[in-house]
């Protein structure tokens, strides 16, 4: 494949050096403080043009006028017609094609560099489809698109053009930038309308980057993506060049009228440990607004989440820069509004005062956090990064709150040097895997010109995803996804050799569960077939279907489809190569797990159900927590399943107070008050996983069919272990095999968020938020014990 370079430096002829003269006096300098390190290094680069324009503050310098003689092998394609009439004259109207790979080399001094391009696919004068644009851009080391297909990713973003933005650090003094055509097809081609590059003053370091772990070599360092810049609190900013912040109301999950936009219209300060100044950086009207939960309903706030989730790809590491502002005038002293900080369900802030942070009151800055988001298992398609933030009142301050004002989510480049991740068609071509969700963090990098209707039009297929109504129950005939199809019997008879008893796995209140193949034998589910004599039927069935189909996380069960023929209701799952939680506890052959494997299955339990209750707009009451609904995959990763029973609220805040028709559960981890007075809650949930809890520390079945006959605590686990509390006879508890394995602090703080799940109202019980934070306290206690060697401080056989 020829390669055909577009070179600045190149050709010393006298009308290159004129040209090149020319194009440094037309570069615009973008940064007027010390953003720029040089006014040479910034580059506006109109595509395919033969003219200088300005448009939107900036001078297009057509790439035309830039040695001609260099362009043989490339195309020149203007726009047939703009359809939509929302694209820019600038750089939109024309773009550079190339059948074979080009390279555009611009003279530039080391540094960190900004990377902005614009793709408008659409009609051109010397192309026949557009669709067939499939190709990768890379910089030196650096792949920055893989088998790359603008037409398919402005058709999802629904908007006719986009931009792709990127930090990487040149080592060298000339920057190239390579579009190449991808090799899966032979009538592919690369095309881009404009290049936008600047020089910053910054660092890696200012984006949270203190060292280099994917470099795999001296001189390699990390590249960003930026993907998702937000204003929390507010529609719109006009703020620096680079900065195209979006509402945050896209992102927020559930619609909790209770949630507050405060504002402040007076003078802001900044924390200069915490904050560079730069035309890149975060506006000053970004500290202006901020988000709240608000409301004077103390027990409502404590119990909720102010959650965000943005669409991003797997296997990456990401920087969240969240951005805080203490601008309620009523919050003036440190210790009045303390909160929890949760990105994916790790607790990163445990107590964060912003106050107490800054110095000050109306004091700016900005915190960063590195979270890794990891491969899904097979299956899954795509992934999510969460962010949420949760009062914590234990220090009592004065307001049971959260306050934020704004989101940075940055993508990390891996070991290979690549920031695109991939996804496979159904038709076999292979697309930039920003992909079947993560595609939409690109649009936090268009330009600030897009009309308000035409963003609004891109952010509204994150919200189709939610209009379904998750509480409704129809007939499921004909309802496919790509998570959850319908599968016909005679397929599962033969997957399950006609249901064999050889390959039952298990008997539930559903019905049986069965060892199945699929895919010629490739795929291992799990076969849940109906018992036509159980109590549980079609809504329970039909609940499994619209819940599971909807739930896209790591600690909840994947739901791969159903079959519903000849009366037979079925439910196929990824199967669990580990069984259940109780399988590894008590009555079973299996070996007893460490403490350390323990704490972990809790954890990730107790993230599945804090993603029920918080994690979607609809918040999900689980009804069935117990041990044998907590299953285990090959790792050892726990996963919330059988939803049967489930109930949908209204909102994520609404679960406060609902009265059920009649309690449902299982004997032993029922919430005692829902089962009296009927009324549901999400704390209904976390009374029965304390009782899981407390099996897990035990292993002893949550009710005794044969207790002592002296004393008939020990019929209820969750009485026995209140007991035992009581008394401080905590270790008659402890399972044998663990009796001297425990470290002392790691189990007072096990038991006593274990024992505040099983208080008998629901008011006192903490959130599954609450839980979680408390477990990952007792998890890292016992391992940093561990690593000093501090068994003598393990709870003993007393």
């Amino acid at each position: 494949m020829k390669k055909i370079t577009i070179s600045f430096t190149s050709r010393p002829s006298l009308i290159s050096l004129l040209c090149f003269s020319f194009l440094f006096n037309s570069w615009n300098c973008m940064c007027t403080n010390d953003c720029s390190s040089s006014s040479l290094d910034q580059v506006i680069l109109d595509c395919g043009s033969a003219r200088n324009s300005s448009f939107n503050g900036k001078t297009w310098v057509g790439d035309v006028n830039l040695f001609p003689d260099y362009y043989e092998g490339t195309m020149i394609g203007r726009v047939i017609s703009n359809t939509t009439g929302q694209a820019p004259e600038s750089p939109y109207s024309t773009a550079r094609f190339g059948r074979s790979s080009f390279t555009y080399s611009f003279p530039m001094s080391p540094g960190l560099k900004f990377i902005r391009l614009h793709f408008y696919p659409t009609s051109y004068t010397v192309i026949d489809q557009i669709s067939k644009a499939n190709f990768s851009v890379t910089s030196g080391n650096y792949t920055l698109l893989n088998n790359f297909g603008p037409f398919v990713i402005a058709r999802t973003l629904k908007s006719p053009y986009f931009t792709k933005d990127y930090f990487l650090n040149l080592k060298k003094h000339i920057l190239n930038i390579t579009f190449a055509p991808s090799l899966d097809a032979s009538d592919a081609f690369a095309f881009v309308n404009g290049i936008e590059i600047y020089s910053m003053s910054l660092k890696l370091s200012d984006y949270g980057v203190n060292k280099t772990p994917n470099a795999t070599s001296s001189r390699d360092e990390p590249a960003l993506e930026i993907l998702y810049r937000i204003n929390v609190g507010t529609e719109s900013l006009k703020g620096p060049l680079f900065w195209n912040g979006l509402d945050d109301q896209l992102y927020i999950q559930g619609s909790r009228n209770g949630t507050t936009i405060v504002a402040y219209d007076n003078h802001i300060n900044y924390n200069k440990s915490s904050w560079t100044v730069c035309e890149y950086e975060a506006p000053g009207d970004l500290y202006s607004t901020a988000r709240t939960i608000g409301g004077s309903d103390e027990t409502a706030n404590v119990g909720y989440n102010l959650t965000w989730t943005f669409p991003v790809d797997s296997g990456f590491k990401y920087i969240v820069r969240l951005h805080f502002c203490e601008i309620q005038l009523n919050v003036m002293e440190a210790n009045q509004r303390v909160f929890k900080v949760y990105i994916n369900n790790k607790t990163v802030e445990s107590s964060l005062d912003i106050v107490a942070m800054a110095g000050g009151p109306l004091v700016a800055m900005h915190k960063d956090y590195i979270i890794m988001v990891p491969v899904p298992e097979a299956k899954e398609k795509g992934n999510y990064l969460w962010l949420a933030l949760q009062p914590n009142t234990d220090s009592k301050p004065k307001l049971a709150d959260v306050i934020l004002n704004g989101i940075e989510i940055m993508k990390l480049s891996d070991a290979r040097n690549n920031l695109a991740a991939q996804v496979q068609l159904e038709n076999g071509d292979r697309r930039s895997a920003i992909g079947s969700n993560i595609i939409l963090g690109m649009v936090l990098s268009m330009i600030v010109v897009i009309c308000p209707v035409s963003l609004i039009a891109c952010f509204r297929w994150i919200s189709l995803r939610h209009d379904e109504s998750l509480g409704k129950t129809s007939s499921l005939i004909g309802k496919s996804s790509d998570h959850c199809r319908q599968f016909p019997l005679e397929e599962i008879r033969a997957a399950t050799n006609n249901f064999s008893e050889a390959l039952l796995l298990g008997c539930g209140g559903f019905g049986k569960v069965y060892k199945g193949l699929l895919d010629d034998g490739i795929t291992k589910v799990a076969v849940k077939r109906k018992n036509p004599e159980s109590h549980q039927g079609v809504q329970e069935f039909e609940t499994e279907i619209e819940l599971l189909s909807t739930f896209r996380h790591v600690n909840i069960v994947s739901l791969l489809g159903y079959c519903q023929e000849d009366n037979e209701l079925i439910l196929i799952y990824d199967y669990m190569a580990r069984g259940t939680l109780r399988d590894h506890l008590y009555e079973t052959q299996n070996p007893p797990l460490s403490w350390t494997q323990r704490l972990k299955i809790c954890i990730g339990a107790a993230r599945g159900l804090h993603y029920l209750h918080t994690g979607t707009e609809n918040s999900i009451i689980h009804r069935d927590i117990k041990s044998t609904n907590i299953l285990l995959d090959q790792d050892w990763v726990a996963k919330v399943s059988d939803f049967g029973l489930s109930k949908v609220g209204k909102t994520a805040g609404s679960c406060g107070n609902h009265v059920s028709p009649g309690p449902k559960g299982t004997f032993g981890y029922l919430d005692p008050e829902y089962g009296r007075d009927r009324t549901l809650t999400r704390k209904s949930d976390v009374y029965s996983f304390g009782v899981v809890l407390f099996e897990v520390l035990s292993a002893r079945p949550a009710v005794n069919r044969e207790p002592d006959e002296d004393d008939q605590t020990k019929v209820s686990l969750a009485r026995w272990a209140v007991h035992c509390y009581r008394n401080e006879t905590v270790d008659l508890l402890i399972e044998p095999y663990l009796r001297g394995k425990i470290m002392s602090e790691c189990l007072s703080t096990f038991v006593e968020i274990a024992v505040r799940c099983l208080a008998s109202r629901q008011i006192d019980r903490p959130s599954i938020g609450d839980v979680l934070g408390k477990l990952e306290q007792a998890l890292l206690l016992q391992e940093e014990a561990g690593n000093n060697g501090a068994s003598q401080r393990c709870v003993t056989n007393q």
